[in-house]
């Protein structure tokens, strides 16, 4: 959704660190940039005047200082105010002092209510908690046979003693929930309520009415982030109507400009709670205004990738797999499992998006067809278990059946094999601490492991201890023999490698270690 945004504030940071020394003028170029920007991506007047202002103020103040980098610290001024306007700090939800806590959810019809509220309950059961949800769109055709399919998905529990369609009371459904979550130990009721096309009071009223009956700790307002500018409207209107103390935005994946994620912060003065990224049930995400910035100055978002990772890889499969490198026993069985729990994480599009600098290959993601990974998957299962256990059995007749199996060609299967190869030499050689194939001056981390792993050939011991043989003499061989034992003692008292003399324990500088751990 950021993509255009995205791009034209980094490409205008780009040129801001081209330049050796900063000027008054430089800021104001790129504040203009920026504002053209974020005019383009349909973000509140309002809210792109008060951002402008507040970088100006502090971008000129840093050139006047003469900084020594002042064009490291007008980006970093960027990216506060960015995380300024996106909400600054991430909340935690207001859960209640005794359960079960109430979450209601409001907004216009189409805005992905009932589907978000499925997913709100996954999240919050996957976080170890016990969610009920609550049929109150009694309105809309369908709606509540929409939530309890959704429920069932998610494996959460559904309330609905109406059938809907135009039948029953919204009121009496929700205040009817907070007694059955009471008597069956539910700890979070989260309750789905009916929408319009559009801002009307009768659809405010009965919002109001649910309000007052189940009394929530939470009002999320659910707001698409496609509509544009008229969502600067929409919550405004809800705000004054029945109030609300978070938003979600849904369709965030889309391919809008997002002056709605940037906007509704400003104009209501609360913060986004959740984001919606995807319509399946698992793409749904706590809303981190500092790393939704990142992600808009292409700096990354490698928290929310490790969180993503953590939840697909358990620590004995993380653990298996460090062995699995260390000794060289990766397979292309353990290949075709970690494609798989890759795949898990969602799409490689928005997995390699989350890496930073990624925004100058957005083209080349874009073309990244994802069933490339569908042909890798099937080359592998084309094999016999024995060539995946080695791929030095592969000949050209294996190869040619693996191709014809897998429906690709016989080059195809000869990258895999040879990217799967020079791969699990790399990852071997460093797990073992013997640093990157092919740069023999990058030797092991400390603590990594034993270093380089060939052999060095023994050097030749000089029986006398000189380096000229040995004497007939026998005053002369005294004489190698004395300069050899003060060579060996000069040796064992300390070097320039400052090895311990014998019997002295290594004196460790923590300070010092420190900085190879880093």
């Amino acid at each position: 959704m950021f993509n255009s945004l995205s791009d034209r504030i980094t490409g205008s940071l780009r040129n801001l660190r081209k330049a050796g020394r900063l000027s008054e003028k430089d800021v104001e170029a790129v504040i203009s940039d920026i504002r053209r920007a974020l005019l383009d991506a349909d973000v509140a007047l309002p809210v792109v005047r008060q951002f402008t202002a507040s970088v100006r103020e502090k971008a000129v103040g840093a050139v006047a200082s003469q900084a020594l980098n002042p064009a490291q610290q007008v980006v970093k001024i960027v990216n506060d105010e960015l995380i300024e306007v996106l909400g600054g700090e991430t909340r935690e939800l207001n859960w209640a002092t005794k359960p079960p806590t109430v979450i209601m959810l409001a907004g216009l019809q189409g805005a992905g209510k009932t589907t978000l509220a499925g997913k709100l309950g996954r999240w919050l059961r996957e976080n170890g908690h016990r969610p009920l949800l609550v049929a109150s769109d009694l309105q809309r055709p369908n709606a509540v046979q929409q939530l309890q399919v959704v429920g069932e998905q998610a494996g959460v529990h559904v309330w609905a003693p109406e059938p809907g369609n135009g039948v029953g009371d919204p009121v009496d459904v929700a205040r009817s929930s907070i007694q059955h979550a009471k008597e069956n130990t539910y700890d979070v009721v989260v309750v789905d309520t009916a929408g319009r096309l559009g801002v009307d009071e009768e659809m405010m009223e009965q919002a109001r009415n649910i309000r007052d009956a189940v009394n929530p700790d939470e009002i999320l307002f659910v707001l698409d982030a496609m509509v544009g500018q008229d969502a600067v409207n929409t919550s405004v209107a809800f705000r004054d109507g029945v109030g609300f103390t978070g938003v979600v935005l849904s369709k965030l994946d889309g391919d809008a400009r997002g002056g709605a994620a940037l906007s509704v912060r400003g104009v209501t003065g609360q913060p986004v709670l959740f984001a919606s990224t995807g319509e399946k049930l698992d793409a749904f995400e706590r809303f981190h205004p500092d790393r939704m910035a990142s992600r808009i100055l292409d700096m990354g978002d490698i928290l929310t990738l490790i969180e993503q990772a953590e939840k697909t890889w358990s620590e004995e499969q993380a653990e298996d797999l460090a062995s699995k490198m260390v000794e060289g026993d990766f397979t292309l069985d353990d290949f075709l499992d970690q494609l798989n729990q890759i795949r898990k994480m969602g799409s490689m599009k928005k997995i390699m998006g989350m890496l930073p600098g990624m925004g100058q290959y957005r083209d080349a993601l874009e073309e990244f067809d994802e069933r490339e990974v569908d042909r890798q998957e099937a080359i592998v299962k084309s094999m016999t278990p024995a060539e995946r256990a080695d791929t030095k059995i592969l000949n050209g007749s294996r190869r040619m059946r693996i191709a014809n199996g897998s429906g690709t060609t016989v080059t195809e299967v000869n990258q895999l094999v040879d990217r799967f190869e020079d791969a699990k030499k790399v990852m071997t050689q460093m797990s073992r601490g013997g640093g990157v194939p092919g740069m023999p001056n990058m030797p092991g981390m400390p603590g990594m492991g034993g270093g380089y792993t060939k052999k060095q050939p023994k050097r030749k011991k000089n029986r006398s201890g000189g380096k000229k043989g040995r004497s007939g003499n026998p005053a002369k061989r005294r004489q190698q023999e004395l300069a050899a034992k003060r060579e060996r003692e000069q040796a064992t008292k300390g070097s320039a490698f400052g090895q311990p003399t014998q019997g002295e324990q290594p004196e460790v500088n923590l300070d010092d270690l420190a900085k190879f751990l880093k």
